[in-house]
């Protein structure tokens, strides 16, 4: 499947989730501590009190922003205040709503990294998302040798050095949205399957060694969130509709006022 493009739109007035719909979210996080403290009221008392934890402040603004993003954008197609959302966990941490359930419920899934955060939204199918900032210091070959397959490794060196860390977080964050869209976490080792890495290549997963029921249900995507960032999602089944959407923090700060 071809890499979706890096324009990010802003979402519609009139929002649709239909059964072969994915939605995409891109959400800067770099905002102010009194920006993150507005948001605090959205927050379950659970997660106000991992975002005590955080030594640093601005780690602690990134997760409350981050969090509450997720409210807003969940709110927007349950038709829910964002703080009357609340969530449960699968046994390798992946999230889900309680109370909404059945084949057409809602799914999601997170990930944020440095500056920026990632949604994946659907409608009775699971979903996997993961981005990541590119760290050429990261990005080495003993950390390959020791998370990817033989044959991805095999893959990383073939290419030229000024490729391969790109080529590098290819790999990891496609590995990542299989894992946590499937949610298994990793109880699943990252060497046991198999994606495509290549730069300009389509993402795509090739292979799984483990007995997974429904592994081969499974697609990927590469997603282009920004400058020094890779990203890419898993989706359960197929003939789906991807979309991206951006979200305006400004936007979402008037909405957030009208609701509180």
């Amino acid at each position: 499947m071809a890499s979706y493009p890096s324009s990010w739109r802003p979402s519609p007035h009139d929002l649709r989730l239909f059964h072969n719909d994915v939605h995409v979210w891109r959400a800067e996080l770099n905002h102010s501590t009194g920006t993150a403290q507005s948001f605090v009221p959205l927050l379950a008392p659970d997660e106000r009190s991992r975002a005590e934890k955080f030594h640093f402040q601005k780690d602690r603004d990134r997760f409350i922003i981050a969090r509450a993003f997720l409210r807003v954008i969940l709110s927007r197609y349950l038709q829910l205040r964002p703080d009357q959302l609340r969530f449960c966990y699968g046994p390798y941490g992946k999230p889900s709503l309680i109370g909404i359930e059945g084949e057409q419920a809602v799914r999601f899934n997170v990930s944020h990294s440095h500056d920026l955060a990632l949604y994946a939204i659907a409608r009775g199918r699971e979903v996997g998302v993961d981005v990541e900032y590119m760290r050429e210091d990261f990005a080495s070959e003993k950390i390959a040798e020791h998370f990817f397959s033989r044959g991805e490794v095999d893959a990383l060196r073939e290419l030229p050095a000024n490729r391969r860390t790109e080529a590098f977080f290819n790999c990891w964050t496609r590995k990542e949205a299989y894992i946590k869209g499937t949610g298994v976490g990793l109880s699943l080792p990252l060497g046991q399957f198999d994606v495509s890495l290549v730069p300009g290549e389509a993402a795509a997963l090739l292979s799984v060694r483990e007995n997974i029921p429904g592994a081969s249900n499974w697609s990927l995507r590469e997603l282009i969130p920004g400058p020094s960032y890779a990203a890419a999602i898993a989706i359960e089944g197929s003939n789906c509709r991807l979309s991206c959407w951006r979200l305006d923090a400004q936007h979402v700060k008037l909405e957030v006022a009208d609701q509180l």
